[in-house]
């Protein structure tokens, strides 16, 4: 009842209860008066299954029908909100905001499958969540849409892709990694959206996500009509090729869902050819373990030695199915000083890298998602390139340099390499 008088814009000094023997509220009396009550009481109370009489109070009456009527129900027009969200996802900086339900249909028979066969790998967290990705009422109970979101991030000025690749002293880092984290960039701008959703409409329920929950982006987005799963399992648009980021917000609200967008692979298979791992077993069917990406990121242990004169000089992540991808011709670069280039790393040497210890790692990918692989992964990553570069005395004398490192995972990799340039000099 304090709310309730609240809501009539009296102060709770106002009205403090006062208990006796007889009404127990000779605080409310008051409000008789004072409230807009008398037009909608019967009404009101019917709608509540109360009635006026039967010893209730006129002034208790009163109170109950002043809450009702400054509290009713919002009238939402969600259609007209879902192009508010659109507005405000494009000024955020998104490219593209889709919306789509939360049944994935036989995507989780398509997921459980892909893990029986294994192919998740060391992705433990993979099998974990199990069903609950193709489930997101699972994720936030009351799910009702899922909110999808692109951002492109080609970096502008990046050297050119195929000359770094094809030349093996230097390091190629996936075009994705040269700027700052996206997990940070994306996550900011989610959040901001949520809140104005919140804002908008008062009880509603957001939760944001970028690649950090058990989310089946690509399928979401897919269902969002943001553009459809390409053979190399990665999402494609018609407009922008595969070069962006998705983020996902959960609501609950019941905004208008968007119509997939059919597919326009066609019988192109030119990322399953151009693989260098063959990693891409059938078309929307990734083997993670043989995948660069998995191998020199995901991959916490030792590479297996069959698949290391593969990688190349690809010492983070691997783009050689979106470089040859067709769509890709329509990508646009990104607008965002984010996803700029740091430090030279879309061409630089293996050997100043390898040369990087600790600390320099450290300071140089504060803030970039090449840091959570740690520093002795990445010497890992750099030492299986230069077993893979031509024989040279410069690599050589950077492999000798850490063949005594304390990792033991270094040195087995260190050792490796210092084989392969052995066997490329005799050659």
């Amino acid at each position: 009842m304090q709310q309730g008088a609240h809501q009539c814009g009296f102060a709770r000094a106002e009205i403090a209860l006062q208990v006796d023997d007889q009404s127990g509220l000779h605080g409310l009396r008051e409000l008789h008066g004072k409230c807009r009550s008398g037009r909608l009481i019967g009404q009101l109370l019917g709608y509540c299954g109360l009635t006026p009489c039967g010893g209730m109070p006129a002034y208790l009456t009163s109170a109950i029908i002043c809450f009702m009527q400054n509290t009713a129900p919002q009238v939402i027009d969600y259609t007209a909100l879902a192009a508010r969200i659109r507005e405000w996802g494009r000024t955020l900086g998104f490219q593209a905001v889709g919306i789509s339900g939360t049944d994935l249909g036989n995507a989780e028979a398509q997921l459980l499958e892909w893990l029986a066969h294994g192919y998740h790998g060391a992705m433990d967290y993979m099998a974990k969540h199990g069903v609950k990705r193709a489930r997101p009422g699972d994720l936030l109970p009351g799910t009702m849409r899922v909110i999808s979101l692109r951002m492109d991030y080609f970096p502008p000025a990046a050297a050119d892709a195929w000359q770094v690749l094809e030349d093996g002293e230097r390091a190629y880092i996936s075009r994705y990694a040269l700027g700052r984290d996206y997990h940070k960039v994306l996550r900011n701008r989610l959040e901001k959206l949520a809140q104005q959703i919140r804002a908008a409409v008062p009880g509603a329920e957001c939760r944001v996500f970028t690649d950090s929950a058990p989310v089946l982006e690509v399928e979401l987005a897919s269902r969002a009509h943001l553009g459809w799963r390409g053979k190399h399992t990665l999402l494609l648009s018609r407009e922008h090729g595969s070069w962006f980021f998705l983020g996902e917000i959960y609501v609950n609200l019941p905004l208008p869902v968007d119509v997939p967008e059919d597919e326009h692979c066609g019988s192109c298979t030119r990322c399953i050819e151009a693989c260098p791992t063959q990693a891409i077993v059938a078309p929307y069917r990734l083997d993670a373990r043989r995948c660069i990406s998995y191998l020199t990121i995901e991959l916490k242990g030792s590479i297996p030695a069959e698949l290391r004169p593969l990688i190349g000089n690809r010492i983070y992540g691997c783009d050689d199915c979106q470089l040859v991808c067709p769509w890709n011709r329509f990508a646009q670069v990104s607008l965002e000083r984010d996803f700029a280039v740091r430090h030279g790393l879309d061409d630089i040497a293996l050997t100043e890298l390898f040369a990087w210890d600790e600390s320099t790692f450290t300071a140089k990918f504060s803030g970039s998602a090449i840091h959570r692989i740690g520093h002795e992964q990445w010497l890992r990553n750099i030492a299986v390139a230069l077993g893979n570069a031509s024989a040279s005395s410069e690599a050589v004398a950077a492999l000798q340099s850490r063949a005594q490192h304390p990792s033991v995972l270094v040195r087995e990799h260190v050792a490796w390499a210092l084989r392969q340039q052995a066997q490329a000099e005799k050659s």
